[in-house]
């Protein structure tokens, strides 16, 4: 969306407004609303966004200001959409690119048969563990605070669902994927399954979020553009009071 898109739009910030965001590459979930919350000073508004992304995942954030950050909850149940580059013969501590490969495995031999056939136990009811390297907490503090620190960890298992796996593209070592999957299920954490699945490995090299709920990616606007439009905005409120001030004296 462009800024001249934007400037067709009423919001209503304090209101309340759900803003979809295209989350850059290796930027924080947090990282896009503390620069979205900065651009909407001096207003102090709520911010908050439905649903993490990783730092290395791009696509669909959906944020909320002010009232509307009361149905954040409604929003992050949603089922979510994702596309992705997984690369065979190898693992990573992170299941990403986040850290080094620690491990190498044969796939030169897997045919076209064996990966689709591996990505069907990953669909319906699974249990998964989160990655060592994940926000989730436990005793207070995130796994990849501890994992960064080389502590072992105790990982619990969770239940999650996947509507759909498909594989979309094979390359070797790359094969791409598009994923349909519960609130809390970790894309990482199945391509890690997935190469143990194929008796060889696995790690995620690219993710995008394109569907959360009812909302697309392609509706997205860029968190460039957002604040450009709202740097022009402030900028004209101060046009208009210092228009006011010079008009009243």
């Amino acid at each position: 969306m462009s800024v001249e898109k934007l400037q067709e739009r009423i919001f209503d910030f304090a209101g309340g407004e759900l803003l979809l965001i295209n989350k850059p590459y290796k930027w924080t979930s947090f990282d896009v609303v503390g620069k979205i919350r900065n651009s909407l000073k001096p207003l102090k508004l709520k911010v908050g966004h439905a649903g993490t992304l990783d730092p290395l995942a791009t696509g669909l954030l959906i944020l909320c200001t002010g009232k509307m950050t009361k149905q954040i909850d409604t929003f992050q149940a949603e089922d979510k959409e994702y596309t992705g580059t997984m690369v065979l013969g190898a693992t990573t501590p992170s299941f990403d690119m986040e850290t080094a490969v620690d491990a190498e495995f044969p796939y030169k031999e897997l045919s076209d048969e064996e990966i689709y056939a591996a990505a069907i136990p990953f669909t319906g009811d699974i249990q998964q563990y989160p990655p060592a390297h994940s926000a989730v907490k436990v005793n207070g503090e995130r796994l990849y605070v501890k994992a960064r620190r080389g502590e072992e960890q105790e990982l619990r298992l969770r239940f999650v669902h996947v509507a759909a796996f498909e594989i979309t593209r094979i390359a070797l070592p790359e094969v791409d994927f598009r994923i349909v999957c519960s609130k809390g299920t970790y894309i990482r954490s199945i391509i890690s399954d997935f190469g143990k699945q194929l008796n060889s490995g696995a790690y995620l090299s690219a993710l995008k979020r394109t569907r959360s709920g009812d909302f697309l990616l392609s509706d997205a606007i860029e968190v460039t553009e957002l604040v450009e439009y709202l740097g022009n905005k402030r900028h004209e409120a101060a046009i208009e009071r210092a228009t006011v001030k010079d008009i009243d004296a």
